[in-house]
């Protein structure tokens, strides 16, 4: 195994770890700052989060007969998922899909299956998920919605055939769903096998480290038998609910982001050799010219602009970039380095 590495940014333009690139107005961070004046940092934090997850059901709405359990980061819910099961038990998810599902599935011992997406559209191989259900009997199935790292929504028709298919829990990662205006929330009470996961970091509050988990009570107290003391702090906890009630802000912000999104969808596709992939998250995927992504990669980077190079990953992921959406400026200045990256030898 090795590492998940984080790239130093440090006086870079930074596209590479799907972030918001819009803070807030002067005036919300007088409000927030005043709302921490009095936080209690000499106690212990509600280990519940009660207000914050009566804000995070409200404003998601969550029905009443479901629970909400809070993690440092959806990567914390993945874990606690994983460190629910036996040794025994077998983890499936797509590939290429958000990496922390086989890195946490490996370094607890369990057996993880990766089944390879459609190569041409980066959808579900349903047939190739039922055989691998079939066989494998996997007691968790993650499906992120839209995928990272290919920013796609995956056919629903085929992730309800897989819920019901299933024996096991099937995981909604609804990381991107800001970006999206899609979600797998109103079918909780169809499924009782159904989680699904968010996460406020691509909203917009990516320094929180905060996501969230709904389904049945029944599954979600499993989970607090697990879940360390106080895993959510005070700050955290009065700092989320503070944002998360000015919806307003983040709605315009994510309006931006994704019409930033189509202008540098266009603008890839029109660079010659480039193939930019439809997106539905706040990123996209695009394929260079055969051999020369390593290369790309590093001038864009030389020239001020970090994105992420995929390539290494290989198979689906040959070849290919992908460039988190920024500021209209920081988009121009990334677009202005790949032609520059495109023009050398």
């Amino acid at each position: 195994m090795s590492a998940y590495k984080v790239a130093d940014a440090t006086g870079l333009i930074k596209l590479d770890a799907m972030e918001n690139p819009y803070s807030w107005t002067e005036n919300i961070k007088t409000d927030w700052l005043e709302t921490l004046r009095d936080c209690p940092l000499n106690r212990y934090p509600d280990p519940e989060a009660r207000q914050l997850t009566a804000t995070i059901k409200r404003l998601n709405q969550i029905p009443d007969q479901f629970d909400v359990l809070l993690g440092n980061g959806s990567d914390e819910i993945i874990q606690l998922l994983l460190m629910a099961l036996p040794a025994s038990a077998c983890v499936l998810a797509p590939d290429p899909g958000f990496v922390m599902y086989k890195q946490l599935s490996l370094c607890l011992g369990l057996n993880y299956h990766g089944i390879p997406l459609l190569a041409d559209s980066f959808d579900l191989d349903l047939p190739a998920m039922r055989s691998a259900i079939e066989k494998y009997q996997p007691a968790v199935i993650f499906l992120a919605y839209p995928n990272n790292p290919t920013g796609n929504l995956f056919c629903e028709a085929s992730i309800r055939d897989i819920v019901k298919t299933a024996k096991g829990l099937v995981v909604i990662d609804e990381a991107y769903a800001p970006f999206a205006d899609a979600s797998f929330i109103s079918s909780l009470g169809q499924y009782d096998n159904l989680l699904v996961m968010r996460t406020v970091s691509k909203l917009g509050l990516a320094g929180l480290r905060l996501g969230y988990v709904a389904g049945l009570p029944a599954i979600i107290e499993q989970l607090h038998k697990i879940r360390l003391p106080y895993n959510i702090n005070s700050l955290t906890q009065i700092t989320a609910d503070f944002a998360l009630s000015n919806k307003a802000l983040f709605d315009q912000q994510t309006q931006q982001i994704c019409a930033e999104r189509s202008v540098v969808f266009n603008r890839l596709n029109a660079l010659n050799g480039m193939t930019a992939y439809p997106s539905s998250a706040n990123f996209i995927l695009f394929k260079t010219p055969a051999n020369r992504a390593n290369d790309i990669f590093a001038s864009i980077k030389q020239q001020g602009v970090l994105i992420k190079n995929l390539s290494t990953q290989g198979g689906l992921l040959a070849d290919c970039l992908r460039v988190t959406i920024g500021k209209p400026e920081e988009n121009t200045a990334f677009i202005a380095a790949l032609t520059k990256s495109l023009g050398a030898p």
